[in-house]
């Protein structure tokens, strides 16, 4: 690796356009994941409501139509910028505070570590989001409409239970984005640097390299989050005082019912969603980053 200057404001600003350009690639397949890991454990006789991911699409799309993938976006899209202008400028602090010198280059570990400080930033945010968007999204598979859009499910949250029933699953969210933002990082810097012709710097890798890492970046990330994210889908969705022990209470459930496989319900569409999303996240952000080292070099 070659040093470079780390600034976490501009990383802050390039989040946060990577962010949007990861929700407008990946809500639809978002959507799908929801679904599946909320749905309904079927009764004796009775099949499942959806079959597995290609049969949650087509009757999603049946029923509602292409905007029926795109249910509950507006919660994301509000938080989204926020968010991973957060998650970007967790990043590059966390590397910063990590560099004796500005030379310093960094291990993959620190690299890994400044990764989990990210996740830690994004948790204010991020719970809430998650936990508006979960109930839009299985509030319309259901067909029972009970919010009629983000802004009126956080008013009818405050007003069932105050401010912690908007941020129900927070520890949830924490388990997961911490340790699966530290893989998310590294596994592209990772990625960024190998794929980084000899002589040439990471700031010139090509489209398709970028596209390819953030891609893998997404994957790997997943692999770690789905089990805490089955949890926290289940969890944020569920009545309220249905499990009073926490996120224990769904995994004993989860697992008594469902068996251990339960916790990667909707790996299909985690997956099939990770790369297009993520490629197109860090696409973003390497496109923004050039344009504000070109507009603010000394930044």
């Amino acid at each position: 690796m070659s040093p470079q200057h780390i600034s976490p404001l501009k990383n802050f600003f390039a989040g946060g356009f990577g962010g949007v350009c990861l929700v407008f690639a990946g809500h639809p397949l978002d959507t799908i994941k929801v679904r599946l890991q909320t749905q309904p454990k079927p009764g004796p006789g009775e099949s499942a409501l959806y079959r597995g991911t290609l049969d949650c699409f087509k009757k999603t799309l049946a029923k509602e139509g292409l905007l029926g993938l795109y249910k509950g976006m507006a919660a994301p899209i509000i938080g989204v910028t926020p968010m991973f202008a957060i998650c970007f400028f967790g990043f590059g602090l966390g590397k910063k505070l990590q560099q004796k010198t500005p030379n310093d280059v960094l291990t993959y570990p620190q690299l890994f570590a400044a990764g989990m400080l990210s996740g830690v930033f994004t948790t204010a945010i991020m719970a809430p989001g998650e936990r508006i968007k979960c109930l839009l999204q299985i509030q319309a598979a259901s067909g029972q409409v009970k919010y009629a859009g983000p802004m009126d499910c956080a008013k009818q949250l405050y007003r069932e239970n105050g401010i912690r029933s908007i941020y129900k699953g927070t520890a949830l969210t924490l388990m997961r984005d911490v340790p699966a933002s530290g893989m998310y990082f590294m596994t592209y810097e990772w990625l960024k640097y190998t794929l980084t012709p000899e002589g040439k710097s990471p700031t010139e890798l090509s489209i398709p390299s970028v596209l390819f890492a953030g891609g893998m970046a997404g994957i790997f990330n997943w692999a770690v989050a789905i089990p805490p994210d089955v949890l926290k889908s289940r969890f944020q969705t569920a009545p309220e005082g249905k499990y009073p022990n926490g996120f224990r209470d769904v995994l004993r459930e989860l697992i008594r019912e469902e068996g251990i496989g339960s916790l990667y319900k909707g790996f299909n569409a985690v997956m099939l969603r990770a790369f297009p999303a993520n490629a197109a996240c860090f696409l973003g952000f390497e496109v923004a980053m050039k344009f504000l080292n070109w507009i603010a070099p000394n930044l």
